[in-house]
């Protein structure tokens, strides 16, 4: 405040008070900051220091878009955005600016931003002297009769001097003479009119006319004049003056009073008698044109009445003089005052102006946050000018006020721009009147995108169903989503996401278009190799930060028949190194032996039947159509050749169909009187070779021991290894390929044997032993196989004929 003080001094003449809070002409005395300068102040002029005075920082003012805002249509100050200083930009003039009102106040507004503040300040424009007093007229002219008793009033003509304060008009000087004085009064407003009293009687023979000068004198420093001319004719003698009954009336006029309307009726009398007595009622000379153009005097009767269109927001209290002069040949007057209170009346609606619009608001606005800055002005006066502002109800904002006829709008719920994008709200004003008049402000608010809504999709999972053995390059799937938010944050990204380290990384065998999303093959499956893969899709949007939804995609790669069936037993190509053989006293359906085959394919595709082709002789034995068994179907004759050689089709039950084929021979064993003679010659050659013999017992019984303890521990080691993999396999087996519907698990007696580098899953349905298995996909080898178990369910003759056809298999194999 002292630095305020001190800036008074130096603008003198030019007072600069610093406070706290500002508003408008009418609320001075509340301004935040407040600042005085003469009127005529040169443009560029500083005024005072804003930033200083309202403590704010310089060095951010051009982040926060410091700005000086007014009420008024032209721009008289600014703000320097470097110094801070508020300085002038426009020629003021105060009588222009004001008029009569003192003081003369120009309010303005400080809008600084980021965040969102207001401060008002007021500037009084000081009066200075730069006006003369002026008369309505060059010269006066007064007719006084002879008659006229000393210490007679006369009043003159007012001179009108638009300054204010101690420059306006203060006195009047009268020229010296011998009959009149001059006697100032001031008016209820407190303005100076002079009036001419007659102090020595006049005589018209002696002199009948007088010549004054009536000189008008402001209080400034060095005061201004101006002088009028007064003629005064001295008049024969009429020596009664009208008289009114009421030297001062009142009236009270509401201002919407309709045209012609009686404001007060004005009495006056003359004792004389003809024309000497008749009166005529008009205004005083130094009423002003105003006046006359509002209010209307009946000359004849006196009557007031209205003429104009008042106003109580302009003028809210008129003083009218009215003078009755009567008829005679030198007429004497009367003069009397007449003050007319103007009553305000409910006739200004209420102004909304937006000062500020923070527009697009981001939809995560908190609630609280300020849109907009109104100012609410009401014309009127009292109720009438009392203005309250509201919003219609069900919107998602809420007007609050902390300074008065200032209006803030806020939010008071969360925003949603996929909800509404945009509000158009109504902002009613209404005044206390009776009846209230109210107005009305369309505010357009629009409401920004911000990424709060991750991409969504139908479904969260999706299983696509391929052929296998697909052309590479074909789209299988389309992976649909949608994101609600706007422009960037709407634009969506597809990719796959790897499902860790794995020996089939999925980028082997897919794409993904990520502006669409539709998933490409780039190998051809085989669901033999792989039967199904589980794959993550991430969509992501756009936004920052952005936002993503996974989604899974389970592809199964269905079965073709492309895999013809292979016969492991007996094998097809090496052959066996005996052949099958039966006695001759076997009865129909006894086992001979069992083909064994398997299909890579699934499904149908791996339905195997066993077709007996063609055999040396076709009645003698029959193959199972499912199960591959050669049973005989009679008992060997005498006659029948001792060498049977059957071809067994083996056809699987794919469309079109693949087929393997596969020789079995089967001896009839003769009777054991005829091998005698071979075994007799056996003999006698191990006699020969007795020695030799034992030597290589001997040898073999070492190399068998050191063999066994070798063979024992590797069993268990292996058998140790085998149960751990068996654990892990069975953990993970349900998810390698569904199959609806429950299943069962074969063993190896009704699915085959496996071969060596294969491990093999089978599937049955109830009743396993009459339908095919579906095979699955092939596995690592697993570390110890169920070929023992297998072996020993089987019947005996199988079991060694079995281990000698497969005796060079390098691994066992395991069947589930």
């Amino acid at each position: 405040m002292n630095g305020a003080a001190g800036r008074s001094r130096r603008v003198s003449k030019r007072q600069v008070l610093s406070l706290l809070f500002v508003f408008g002409v009418s609320d001075w005395a509340s301004a935040a900051i407040r600042y005085a300068i003469p009127e005529e102040t040169q443009k560029g002029s500083a005024v005072g220091n804003v930033v200083a005075d309202l403590g704010l920082d310089i060095k951010r003012l051009s982040d926060r878009r410091l700005r000086v805002v007014s009420g008024s249509s032209r721009k008289y100050f600014g703000a320097d955005l470097e110094s801070g200083l508020l300085f002038v930009k426009e020629r003021i003039d105060r009588e222009e600016l004001c008029g009569a009102v003192s003081p003369c106040t120009l309010s303005f507004e400080v809008v600084v931003e980021n965040p969102l503040e207001l401060f008002s300040g007021a500037v009084e424009i000081q009066d200075i002297n730069d006006n003369d007093p002026a008369f309505p007229s060059s010269q006066m002219r007064l007719e006084i009769s002879e008659s006229v008793a000393p210490g007679a009033r006369f009043p003159l003509e007012s001179a009108q001097d638009p300054d204010v304060g101690i420059n306006s008009l203060q006195t009047y000087w009268l020229s010296a003479n011998q009959h009149f004085v001059l006697n100032v009064q001031t008016r209820g407003d407190g303005s100076k009119y002079a009036e001419l009293v007659l102090e020595k009687e006049l005589d018209r023979e002696e002199q009948k006319e007088l010549q004054l000068v009536l000189t008008a004198l402001d209080g400034g420093s060095p005061p201004r004049s101006s002088s009028v001319n007064i003629q005064i004719d001295v008049l024969d003698a009429n020596d009664n003056a009208p008289v009114f009954n009421q030297s001062t009336y009142k009236a009270s006029v509401r201002e919407n009073t309709p045209r012609d309307t009686l404001v007060v009726q004005t009495n006056a009398y003359d004792l004389d008698e003809g024309p000497n007595g008749d009166i005529v009622f008009s205004f005083s000379s130094h009423t002003p044109a105003k006046v006359r153009e509002l209010f209307a005097l009946d000359s004849a009767t006196g009557e007031v009445r209205v003429k104009g269109q008042l106003d109580y927001e302009e003028v809210k209290f008129y003083e009218i003089y009215i003078q009755a002069k009567d008829k005679g040949p030198y007429p004497e007057v009367a003069h009397c005052k007449l003050l007319v209170e103007v009553i305000d009346v409910n006739d200004n609606a209420p102004q909304i102006q937006v000062t500020s619009l923070y527009s697009p608001v981001p939809e995560d606005a908190v609630p609280g946050t300020v849109i907009a800055l109104l100012s609410v002005t009401d014309l009127d006066s009292g109720d009438n000018g009392l203005v309250n502002c509201f919003l219609s109800h069900g919107i998602a904002f809420t007007l609050s006020s902390s300074l008065k006829n200032y209006y803030t709008l806020k939010t008071k719920a969360a925003l949603d721009r996929e909800q509404e994008s945009e509000y158009n709200i109504t902002v009613i004003a209404k005044d206390s009147g009776s009846p209230s008049l109210s107005a009305e402000k369309q505010i357009l608010v629009e409401v920004s995108d911000v990424n709060d809504n991750a991409p969504s999709s139908s479904q969260l999972s999706y299983d696509v169903y391929v052929a296998e053995n697909n052309p590479p390059g074909v789209p299988v799937f389309n992976v649909s989503a949608s994101d609600p938010d706007l422009d960037q944050n709407s634009r969506l990204s597809y990719s796959i996401l790897e499902n860790g380290p794995s020996s089939h990384p999925l980028g082997r065998y897919f794409s993904i278009n990520r502006e669409n999303g539709t998933i490409y093959l780039l190998v051809s499956l085989d669901h033999e190799d792989l039967p199904e893969f589980r794959m993550t899709v991430r969509v992501q949007d756009g936004g920052t930060p952005a936002l993503a939804t996974n989604l899974t995609i389970h592809v199964f790669v269905t079965d073709q028949n492309d895999n013809a069936p292979t016969v492991l037993y007996p094998r097809p190509n090496g052959g066996s190194s005996y052949p099958e053989r039966i006695s001759p006293a076997v009865s129909a359906g006894h086992m001979v032996t069992k083909v064994i085959a398997w299909d890579a394919d699934a499904g149908y595709n791996a339905w195997l039947s066993y077709i007996l082709l063609s055999a040396t002789d076709a009645s003698l034995f029959s193959v199972e159509l499912r199960s591959g068994e050669i049973r005989t179907a009679r008992q060997p004759l005498e006659d029948d050749a001792p060498m049977q050689t059957l071809v067994i089709l083996v056809k699987d039950n794919g469309e079109p169909a693949l087929s393997s084929s596969v020789t079995v021979t089967v001896t009839v064993v003769e009777r054991v009187k005829e091998a005698l003679p071979d075994a007799t010659k056996l003999a006698t050659a191990r006699d020969k070779k007795n020695h030799l013999t034992f030597y290589l017992t001997l040898a073999v019984i070492l190399v068998s021991v050191t063999f066994f303890v070798t063979v024992i521990a590797t069993g268990i080691y292996k058998f140790y290894k085998w149960r751990q993999s068996r654990d892990i396999c069975s953990s993970s087996r349900s998810s390698l390929y569904r199959t609806p519907g429950p299943s069962n698990h074969v063993d190896a007696v009704r699915s085959g044997f496996t071969p060596p580098s294969f491990y093999q899953q089978m599937y049955l349905t109830t009743n396993s032993h009459h339908s095919d298995f579906l095979g699955k996909k092939p596995l690592t080898s697993s570390p110890l196989g169920s070929c023992q178990n297998t072996l020993n369910s089987c019947e005996p003759g199988l079991y060694h004929q079995v281990l000698g056809a497969q005796g060079r298999l390098s691994a066992p194999c395991q069947v589930t």
